[in-house]
């Protein structure tokens, strides 16, 4: 008899981790600019999150393949992020700041795609409820940016580390809530399978498209803030944007398993990476026009929302059950890791030598090139299950 799913842990956690999210993406480059960094700093010590992203979860995803201890690996990393944090209250210098940064992103960002697998281990055949576990995470980070956009405006940006590090610690209390999923067969043997299904041409331009989605997503997370404050928006304001955002991406992870059942993970992924370079040149073209940028964040919903729930999918048919930590961490550490860091420091050079509006253009650009990648090679509906 299979044991209940712990939906409300399980969501617990993703409200947590994205909160801590939506507490750094909109409010930590407004809070190194307070210290008086320039673009190029701010955009290079941003990198830093993203980069470690590119080492930390295949690391831990190989880790966690290779033991099957998954669980004990989220609340290893977890606590160590929130230890690790602890230094940001003696370090005000950039290089200081950049250390404490590298840290603690190292085990925050190994968390994320463990738990991602321990998650659809937990939902077994119900794993087409995924995205109905995964939108908490999305509202954690609603409630952090609307929350923090008012309470930063009342007390400065530097409650902030406070803040941090109180969700630092929710999300590894959180983790000792979880037990392991119980453990499934592999269809093959631990260790064989990984390389062959990552060389087939699909998976390649898969992850290529993932790399090139976060690179139009670095200018955003890293600028996005500072140039609505320069246009006069309040951090209030800022944060009911970064909110609306996320939002319409609750709302499409509601409907998404209806959405993939009617339209496929192919069509899906075309269409949202078209949306990207709509939100891109709107934001590239008429930051000030606040009817447009209301468009353009509720684009979210497609750019992040749909393209991340088609990508979880995605890798669990690329790979075996073995593999799904290997496939969950390269996912997360080519786009998210790699691409999300060289989408910030390209956006760091550009913000300083070109300006807001050809920064946002790359990001569109890069969002172009991933449509022609997708119309050639991401063809799932035609993979066999013996092709892996």
């Amino acid at each position: 008899m299979s044991e209940p799913i712990p939906y409300l842990r399980l969501s617990g956690f993703y409200l947590f981790y994205f909160a801590l999210l939506g507490a750094i993406v909109p409010y930590w480059p407004l809070y190194l600019k307070s210290h008086g960094f320039d673009a190029w700093t701010i955009g290079a010590l941003m990198a830093i999150v993203q980069a470690s992203r590119i080492v930390a979860p295949n690391i831990w995803g190989w880790v966690a393949d290779r033991s099957g201890r998954r669980i004990e690996i989220v609340r290893f990393g977890s606590g160590m992020t929130a230890l690790l944090f602890l230094a940001i209250f003696w370090v005000d210098s950039a290089p200081g700041i950049g250390w404490v940064m590298l840290g603690f992103s190292f085990f925050w960002n190994a968390v994320l795609p463990q738990f991602e697998v321990i998650t659809l281990r937990h939902l077994g055949d119900e794993a087409a409820r995924y995205s109905q576990v995964r939108l908490w995470g999305s509202i954690g980070f609603i409630v952090a940016v609307l929350a923090l956009g008012w309470l930063l405006d009342l007390t400065g940006v530097e409650a902030l580390p406070v803040v941090m590090l109180g969700l630092m610690l929710l999300i590894w209390m959180n983790s000792w809530l979880i037990g392991a999923p119980q453990a499934r067969p592999d269809t093959e043997a631990a260790g064989d399978g990984f390389v062959k299904s990552l060389l087939r041409p699909q998976v390649l331009a898969f992850y290529a498209i993932c790399f090139l989605v976060q690179f139009g997503h670095g200018p955003y997370y890293t600028f996005f803030s500072l140039l609505m404050e320069s246009l006069g928006y309040s951090r209030g304001q800022i944060g009911l944007l970064w909110a609306l955002g996320v939002v319409a991406e609750v709302l499409v992870f509601v409907i998404m398993h209806r959405l993939v059942l009617r339209f496929g993970l192919r069509r899906l992924m075309l269409v949202s990476l078209w949306l990207c370079v709509l939100r891109w040149l709107l934001t590239a073209w008429v930051p000030e026009v606040l009817p447009l940028m209301l468009l353009a964040q509720c684009l979210h919903a497609a750019t992040f929302g749909v393209l991340h729930a088609t990508g979880i999918a995605l890798v669990q048919r690329y790979f075996f059950d073995h593999s799904h930590g290997r496939g969950q961490a390269l996912f997360s550490s080519l786009g998210f890791g790699a691409g999300g860091a060289c989408g910030a420091l390209a956006a760091g050079v550009l913000w300083e030598t070109q300006g807001a509006t050809v920064t946002f253009m790359a990001a569109a650009a890069a969002s172009a090139v991933a449509i022609v990648l997708a119309t050639l090679w991401i063809h799932p509906e035609k993979l066999q299950q013996n092709e892996r």
